[in-house]
């Protein structure tokens, strides 16, 4: 992801599975990758998703999905989440992926906000926090109980288990 030229969704999901396949002693074919880049789009959200993000619009939030995929593929993604979604910014528009901070300063471009206006939320520390951090981003982690672990030098603002979490936590922070 991080060595240019920069390469689609598509041709790195590829290249990946060719990779974790042969390690495994495994063949690969096309079709392989073809039902990979296939199922992304098909991925329904956690159950909270949606009414949570119905939720946040009718608290006056902006939404906007910042995605390490391609338009075509993150599209299918947000047709399940119910209309909320205001704006995505994907890899593909930025010509960088997570955590790359150049996607990070595209999406802070794109949307024409003060820094103390985002509330930045993920469910990965590898992939966001840096970012957050070094944007200077209020930001909430979504901790699934996955194992994924804190960055060492980095404690985001709050931590919930679920999104439907994020409100209350937000009518109490005042944000």
């Amino acid at each position: 992801e991080q060595t240019p030229p920069h390469r689609s969704f598509r041709q790195l999901s590829t290249l990946g599975l060719q990779l974790a396949l042969e390690e495994l002693g495994l063949p690969s074919s096309a079709e392989d990758s073809q039902q990979l880049a296939g199922a992304i789009p098909q991925m329904p959200p956690f159950p909270e998703v949606v009414d949570t993000l119905a939720r946040l619009k009718a608290m006056g939030f902006k939404l906007c999905i910042v995605s390490n995929t391609d338009d075509d593929i993150i599209a299918g993604n947000v047709a399940q989440l119910g209309g909320h979604i205001d704006r995505v910014i994907t890899a593909q528009q930025a010509g960088a992926y997570k955590p790359d901070p150049r996607l990070f300063d595209y999406a802070h471009q794109q949307l024409g906000v003060r820094r103390d206006e985002v509330v930045h939320i993920c469910a990965s520390p590898h992939l966001d926090h840096a970012a957050a951090r070094d944007m200077q981003f209020r930001c909430v982690w979504i901790d699934r109980g996955t194992g994924r672990q804190l960055l060492p030098d980095y404690r985001p603002d709050a931590m919930v288990s679920t999104l439907d979490r994020v409100v209350p936590l937000f009518k109490s922070l005042g944000w």
